[in-house]
């Protein structure tokens, strides 16, 4: 395998987001006296604030007003102020690639400021060289929009791109942008239909690096 860059889904990937921000959004529900769909709440993952809003509303109605206001509150009063815990083998992989001069990158449905954040928090901000986000596309995963502007703002050719994903949505989006793909679930195991497109399914970042060595 040749390639030139790797690039980087964000929540849930690099940081162990997803449970937290999941547990949040049910006490947000208990709060506003709103029921938890967890099937509705597990397919907005890998989604833009785009996506998010539309999936939702179509679950909770006028009631998503409240609901998101509360659930926002409580996540940011987290995530801005408190260091998420990384994942599995991340910051070995990270190290490999900076100490072989591989150009990094994030691609992440997350808004800008809020993503900076917490790659700072986390003390991963040092390893990239460039972060796409989602607030800066017009289409979110499951289209490719977002990995191909990581790619453009490392100034390299998508094909010869590693990707990183650990959500269905995001590895669609990732091999349209016919990237190399890596899948690292986390909360949903990838379905027949997302196997099906080839890409590699790993348990952990420990095992991708161990593959790339």
């Amino acid at each position: 395998m040749t390639f030139q860059a790797a690039i980087f889904d964000m929540d849930g990937l690099l940081l162990d987001t997803e449970r937290l921000c999941m547990r949040i959004f049910k006490e947000a529900c208990a709060v506003q006296n709103l029921p938890f769909f967890e099937d509705v709440y597990l397919s907005i993952i890998g989604r833009n604030s785009v996506g998010i809003e539309r999936i939702f509303r179509k679950a909770y109605g006028d009631d998503l007003d409240r609901l998101d206001a509360e659930w926002r509150v409580r996540y940011h009063g987290v995530v801005r102020n408190e260091p998420i815990p990384i994942k599995e083998g991340v910051v070995e992989l990270l190290s490999w690639l900076k100490s072989n001069d591989i150009p990094t990158a994030v691609a992440t449905s997350t808004v800008n400021d809020v993503a900076r954040r917490k790659l700072e928090l986390a003390g991963l901000d040092k390893y990239f060289d460039a972060l796409a986000t989602g607030c800066e596309v017009k289409n979110g995963k499951p289209d490719p929009e977002i990995f191909l502007l990581a790619a453009n703002r490392l100034e390299v050719n998508p094909a010869t791109c590693l990707a990183f994903e650990d959500s269905n949505n995001g590895v669609r989006s990732a091999v349209a942008a016919n990237m190399i793909t890596y899948q690292i679930p986390d909360l949903v195991q990838p379905d027949d239909e997302v196997r099906a497109l080839g890409h590699r399914v790993m348990p952990s970042m420990v095992q991708v690096l161990e593959s790339l060595r």
